[in-house]
């Protein structure tokens, strides 16, 4: 595990070699000459938790985009909340991960409104919902469906959706077919989240358990990883040419998938554990530091 300082910056552990990286099995690689996929969470990585990117961070990262690495989002945020984060760092061509791993866009300038869903992945939200709802009956739940809408009880509305929830009876949500399910509470603790979870289990589907009581659900076996993988096989990079930069609890498998995975600073313990390196948190521009390390 490489702890990032002002004077060690990402992919350089104590400067053994200027233009040098190396992966987690200590194999180097020449930061000058290669090209990267880099895949980016967007909450608390590259923006804070008021939504703010800051210009270091978007400076950093656009100089990544038009050096001609393979920059791409991957974050939890349905399609409509992604796309201005996408347009802020100036990426017009390559593919972004949206809900998780749930679903996963193509652009280019060409295509109408710029972008095109190439896969999503969809389940019955049924099961899960009715376990969680007789263990968290005072939780708000949401839904986003297949055609992107978002359907929610107690008027339950997120920056993340990217589109205004519509209410509805739990009935309904129960009989839709989902991308992602997202619980809510104020009332409970990340902690009874989990008990939760454990006392109900949640066979079929995979959950990650945010900063907050919120829980995120989305079909079993997809998450960042498993959608990046599909893009790095469909991209034809090498394991060790892939750089993924996360702070939350839905991003370990993607910074463990990754050749170098990074975690923010102000990242959970168990989220740092996953990563090989830990950068500044997104309050001093963590990951602009480590973008800065690819060019």
């Amino acid at each position: 595990m490489t702890t990032l300082t002002e004077t060690s910056v990402a992919g350089n552990d104590d400067r053994r070699d200027n233009n040098r990286d190396y992966n987690r099995n200590g194999i180097g690689f020449a930061a000058v000459d290669r090209k990267f996929m880099v895949a980016l969470d967007v909450d608390g990585t590259l923006v804070n938790h008021d939504g703010h990117m800051s210009p270091g961070v978007r400076d950093a990262a656009q100089a990544v985009v038009a050096a001609g690495h393979e920059v791409m989002i991957a974050t939890g945020r349905s399609l409509n909340a992604t796309l201005p984060i996408i347009e802020k760092i100036g990426i017009e061509r390559g593919y972004a991960v949206c809900c998780n791993g749930g679903v996963t866009l193509r652009l280019h300038p060409e295509l109408e409104n710029g972008y095109e869903v190439i896969h999503k992945a969809t389940f019955d939200p049924g099961p899960a919902l009715r376990a969680l709802r007789k263990r968290l009956p005072s939780a708000k739940y949401a839904l986003e469906d297949a055609d992107g809408r978002f359907l929610s009880t107690e008027r339950f509305q997120d920056a993340s959706f990217g589109v205004e929830a519509v209410g509805v009876d739990f009935q309904t949500m129960l009989e839709a077919t989902a991308v992602r399910v997202v619980v809510f509470s104020t009332e409970n603790t990340p902690e009874e989240f989990n008990e939760a979870i454990n006392h109900v289990g949640l066979a079929g589907v995979t959950y990650s358990v945010g900063w907050t009581a919120w829980l995120d659900i989305a079909a079993a076996g997809v998450t960042k990883a498993s959608a990046l993988e599909n893009l790095r096989l469909r991209l034809g990079f090498e394991e060790h040419l892939t750089v993924a930069v996360g702070d939350g609890r839905n991003d370990i498998e993607m910074l463990t998938w990754a050749g170098r995975g990074v975690a923010m600073g102000q990242a959970p313990a168990e989220v740092v554990a996953a990563a090989d390196e830990v950068t500044h948190s997104v309050h001093d521009d963590g990951a602009a530091h480590v973008l800065r390390s690819l060019l």
